[in-house]
């Protein structure tokens, strides 16, 4: 049996990904992330064998780094009822923080702790018997997030350049507190654009929404009549936590499971397995075009609520509606280069394929690859549901989310607002701004290419001519 490197935490079954948490809300889907395969292995192994302990899970370690220039929320999770789940060596924390400042994270901290992160890196990657990816899961609004992690990135290129990295990027809101959020996420895209092999990016605007709906789904019984006590969905205290809170368990939730199933072929078996080198090289025609948007049904677990579980063909229909997006996006809207679809449970091929061919006409595939799909079949579903559903869509779909970043960025550098902050750090120019801007319109303008193409006349391939 390999032991197993998925996602942030557990050493299960099969080959091993490797993964780095780079932002602060992130530990908590580390966290989240760590409780739900906690909860499969107990599922799975009935609270007995020779791992547990009292109730405990005694000798798996995720093989995770955990990075944060603030000590606070390390600290919290070290305390934590998963503490023994990560090791404390693989932490790297500091006092003061980035103070939302993308130069302090990427040019102070980098070089700072380079030695010490590249160290801790091999050192966990030795580990690993089959090392497939790195993931890294990062915010973009503040200074930790989008410097410290997009340095990260850089140094997983210069240490493992054959080894894909996948990043997982949480996009600030129109309305978020942090003012240089869109300095520091223009000045991280650029990173993203030149050293990332597949970005998922998600909008905190969007899990609020998905959440608020949920919320109300419950309230007015179309959930079911029951939500579990201490669920994801409730508060500690087991009461439904009420629109004014914000739920970030529920959102991280989101993306926890996002990842769960993106990583679900890695550890189990199944008739049409997907590894994580097959996402990049089928969604990824072009090298800066690798931002896929993804989709996830059911949005909810059912450890979570009392519901009876989607049909297969309406998981189906939900995965493409705008409703069940992570980013503020309707890609049924837009033009596809390709789509993946990862299915976890007793699913069959014919099933898979006769809802791809139900859904084709509605979809627009760029005219070069309209069979551009890419599927994966795992034979064992999430605890408590039968089926579940992944899809991932590079999809022009995404352009809006980069046009509102780069306006946010374009009212503040307009007027040098808030520039001196930046300025006054050792190695940080001004050209640095303008290069960034100019990398995220260069990536808006190859999207708009494509859009131009959009509803343009089908081009069928000549088929070959038998001489007789």
């Amino acid at each position: 049996m390999f032991t197993v490197f998925v996602c942030i935490v557990i050493v299960l079954q099969t080959q091993n990904i490797k993964d780095k948490i780079l932002f602060q809300y992130v530990f908590y889907v580390t966290n989240l992330i760590s409780d739900f395969f906690c909860n499969w292995f107990f599922f799975r192994s009935g609270g007995n064998g020779p791992d547990i302990y009292k109730g405990k899970i005694c000798s798996l370690k995720a093989r995770a780094l955990l990075i944060d220039m603030e000590e606070g929320v390390v600290n919290e999770i070290l305390q934590g009822p998963l503490r023994d789940v990560f090791d404390s060596k693989q932490l790297i924390t500091d006092v003061s923080g980035s103070g939302n400042n993308w130069a302090v994270g990427h040019k102070i901290y980098g070089c700072q702790y380079r030695e010490n992160i590249v160290e801790k890196l091999r050192k966990t990657a030795e580990h690993c018997d089959c090392l497939q990816c790195f993931f890294i899961i990062h915010s973009m609004g503040g200074g930790t997030g989008s410097g410290l992690g997009t340095f990260v990135l850089n140094l997983l290129e210069e240490e493992f350049p054959e080894v894909y990295r996948f990043v997982t990027s949480v996009y600030p809101s129109g309305e978020d507190d942090v003012i240089t959020s869109p300095y520091n996420s223009v000045l991280a895209m650029k990173e993203l654009n030149e050293h990332a092999d597949c970005v998922l990016p998600i909008e905190n605007e969007s899990l609020f929404e998905i959440v608020n709906k949920i919320h109300q789904m419950i309230n007015s019984g179309k959930l079911g009549s029951t939500v579990k006590q201490n669920s994801l969905v409730t508060s500690s205290a087991g009461r439904a936590k009420t629109l004014q809170e914000k739920p970030f368990d529920a959102m991280n939730n989101i993306i926890a499971n996002l990842l769960l199933n993106m990583t679900s072929s890695a550890r189990f078996e199944g008739s049409l397995n997907m590894d994580l080198n097959e996402i990049s090289m089928n969604l990824v025609p072009f090298p800066r075009l690798h931002y896929l948007v993804s989709s996830l049904t059911p949005l909810y677990t059912l450890t979570d609520v009392n519901v009876p579980s989607r049909r297969l063909d309406q998981m189906f229909s939900d995965a493409f509606s705008r409703d069940h997006q992570l980013i503020q996006a309707d890609p049924k809207h837009s033009l596809y280069l390709a789509c993946a679809l990862l299915v976890r449970g007793n699913v069959q091929v014919s099933d898979l394929r006769r809802n791809i061919e139900r859904l084709k006409p509605s979809l627009h595939f760029v005219s070069w690859n309209q069979e551009g799909w890419k599927t994966g079949l795992c034979s064992v579903p999430p605890v408590g549901h039968s089926h579940s559903l992944l899809a991932l869509a590079n999809n022009t779909c995404v352009k809006p989310t980069f046009i509102e970043l780069k306006d946010r960025f374009m009212k503040l550098y307009k007027k040098k607002a808030h520039l001196h902050h930046y300025l006054q750090i050792d190695g940080m120019e001004q050209s640095c701004f303008s290069e960034a801007i100019s990398s995220l319109s260069d990536l808006i303008e190859e999207y708009d290419e494509l859009d131009a193409t959009k509803g343009g006349p089908r081009i069928d391939p000549s088929r070959l001519k038998i001489a007789v």
